[in-house]
């Protein structure tokens, strides 16, 4: 094939709507437990797959199975006349896109040139935009659903998709469905540090009136009700989810989720381990069953003065146990990384707990909340178990540093606070303890405080510019 016409298919390619223009990055993924999960939504979700098929063509290309690609398109292909078979033309675009991508990387041009031009037949008969391109609300939310799970810095454009094919189609509920699973995701991300409000309780109510039969819906649903305080009513939704599918996995392992938040810790260990069974590899009921283990743990502490220690041993294994399976299985998983850790250091495994601790700093998606998390955890190691007062100091610090609101903050704020103030009562503080300290007070709004503490501050280094400026930011600000 000649340069210019392959430059030529490939500008083509770059018009067409399908994973392979949507910027879904592998970097950003464990692909190895991104095939895990689509094929277990394959197993246990009975409606179509089309959307799963072609988002598993895209996962095997990145690993470099392009025939396997090809056999997943097959599939979604046979889904869509299946389903529709009076919408072939209309419903195959994005799968059609997929293939002619993987022809090309494959060097089969002439195959790819075929779908490329299939596509573009095809949305010149269903709308007059440009070859390749056309806004059909099954194709945007098909990219909702990609972005979904593609994690979590996918979530805003997951969002945006599904908010778009809503104008048009506002009782869709499947649309509906992606729209309040987004939403969830996203409050449950920013959960810790935002207000009572919460913007995805309609929208699953909403999704779940749509479509009754939906209990994963109805899952969520009962975890934000208890989000809320409203535990009862949450667990009715709990409830009727179980009794309508009682070994539907993903229905199980929030299930779990919920009575492990209600406290019922015994109830949860029941129902992940029976939706372990159906999900052996699931990183998700893993990473639950390691919190159980840890929180059974510390309310035996909590409730027993000399808990046995044959007891603690085996508790802190099984959620070492747990906690590393989810790790292994998906090697993003932040959470379990800092709770693997956690439990390390419990077990007074201290290399290892600080080995665990730098590869969950050394994954690439973390967000600020992530980082501030770290370095609250972390410092909270080098406090309790390192006994390293100054090292618990600096990463308190900065945590402290990166500017955002989250509960990882506040908790390096909290215990920064307490820290340099022990200090100073004991005589050891120093210029930076009582900068840290103004800023701080400052943060809390506490200015007269911050100003106090600044003034000796500058008292101790006369000549630092930070604190003159801080000073005098906060004595303009008590005047004005």
């Amino acid at each position: 094939m000649s340069t210019i016409t392959k430059n030529s298919l490939k500008s083509s390619l770059m018009k067409l709507q399908c994973h392979f223009t949507w910027t879904l990055l592998k970097e950003d993924m464990d692909l190895d437990n991104l095939e895990e999960t689509i094929g277990d939504q394959i197993k246990f979700f009975a409606n179509s797959n089309i959307k799963n098929y072609n988002l598993l063509s895209y996962v095997c290309h990145l690993k470099n199975s392009n025939e396997e690609a090809l056999k997943y398109l097959r599939q979604a292909e046979e889904e869509v006349k299946k389903i529709y078979p009076d919408e072939i033309d209309r419903r195959s675009l994005v799968t059609w896109g997929n293939y002619a991508w993987i022809c090309y990387y494959m060097g089969r041009y002439k195959e790819a040139q075929t779908y490329v031009s299939k596509v573009e037949k095809s949305c010149k008969k269903l709308s007059s935009t440009a070859p390749g391109k056309i806004q059909l609300p099954e194709i945007c939310a098909e990219q909702g659903w990609a972005f979904l799970k593609f994690g979590r810095k996918y979530y805003e454009r997951a969002k945006d998709c599904f908010e778009n094919v809503l104008k048009n189609e506002p009782n869709n509920p499947e649309f509906n469905a992606g729209y309040a699973i987004v939403m969830y995701r996203l409050e449950d991300f920013y959960r810790r540090e935002c207000e009572d409000v919460s913007p995805s309780i309609e929208a699953l109510k909403h999704a779940v009136e749509l479509n009754p039969e939906n209990t994963f819906i109805m899952t969520l649903l009962a975890l934000k009700l208890q989000d809320l305080e409203q535990v009862d009513e949450g667990e009715r939704y709990i409830e009727a989810a179980i009794q309508k599918t009682p070994d539907f996995p993903y229905v199980l392992r929030y299930a779990a989720k919920f009575y492990r938040r209600k406290n019922d810790m015994n109830k949860a260990l029941e129902i992940l381990k029976k939706a372990l069974e159906v999900t052996p590899k699931s990183a998700f009921l893993h990473h639950q069953l390691g919190v159980c283990y840890k929180e059974k743990l510390f309310q035996l502490k909590k409730t027993t003065r000399y808990p046995p220690q044959e007891q603690v041993k085996e508790l802190i294994q099984l959620s070492i146990f747990h906690f590393k399976a989810a790790t292994n299985q998906n090697t993003k998983c932040f959470v379990a990384y800092l709770g693997l850790a956690h439990m390390y250091a419990e077990g007074k495994r201290y290399e290892e707990a600080e080995e665990t601790f730098q590869k969950a700093f050394q994954i690439n998606t973390l967000s600020y909340a992530d980082k501030q998390e770290f370095y609250y955890r972390y410092g909270n190691f080098q406090r309790f178990h390192m006994k390293s007062e100054s090292e618990a100091i600096r990463n308190y610090t900065e945590g402290l540093k990166i500017g955002k609101d989250s509960y990882g903050r506040q908790g390096c704020v909290n215990a920064l606070k307490r820290l340099l103030e022990k200090r100073i009562q004991e005589g050891l503080g120093n210029a930076t303890d009582f900068g840290t300290l103004g800023f701080i007070h400052n943060l809390n709004d506490e200015k007269h405080k911050a100003i106090e503490c600044y003034e000796k501050a500058i008292a101790l280094y006369p000549n630092n510019e930070e604190y003159v400026s801080a000073l005098c930011e906060l004595q303009l600000s008590i005047t004005s």
